[in-house]
């Protein structure tokens, strides 16, 4: 199944990482959730990953047929459900997630902060944009280094 490039994109980032065995349950109930997602009655042409063993990825391909408020929602929902089932956090924005030799690592905004003051976090750091809206923006521009990301102008003061 290919996707469009402008296919919508939405991101949850956990604030641990899950298991191998938590990634296969996972990406099942993803899947499931997924192949009956509709809007207004239409199939949604949608797909679930999970990357890194910490971020959750929905896509859908608005070509066909668009997600709605309603179609949001159930996939709210369906976030919040894995919250509890897993007792993790999907939903805060002040975790901040970058990655060393290929290690995702994910933090709270006063660690982040207290990393780019020691230097452990440079300009070269990669970084994860969340905020990505659109399949091109997630393939090109989500992880990115530190200097090339909102990041750098929240945290400019630091460095």
């Amino acid at each position: 199944m290919s996707f469009s490039p402008q296919s919508k994109v939405w991101i949850y980032q956990s604030d641990r990482e899950f298991s191998d065995q938590e990634v296969q349950q996972l990406q099942k109930q993803l899947d499931e959730f997924t192949e009956q997602w509709k809007a207004h009655g239409h199939q949604l042409q949608a797909k679930a990953e999970i990357r890194y063993n910490y971020f959750i990825i929905f896509i859908v391909d608005e070509t066909a047929a668009g997600a709605t408020g309603c179609s949001i929602d159930a996939s709210v929902r369906v976030i919040k459900g894995l919250e509890e089932q897993y007792s993790v956090d999907l939903f805060n924005r002040f975790n901040m997630a970058y990655k060393v030799d290929d290690k995702v690592n994910v933090v709270n905004k006063e660690d982040f902060e207290t990393l780019i003051s020691i230097k452990n976090i440079t300009p070269e750091s990669t970084v994860f944009n969340n905020m990505v809206q659109t399949l091109d923006e997630y393939e090109n521009k989500w992880e990115v280094p530190f200097k090339d990301s909102w990041h750098q102008k929240v945290f400019a003061d630091l460095l």
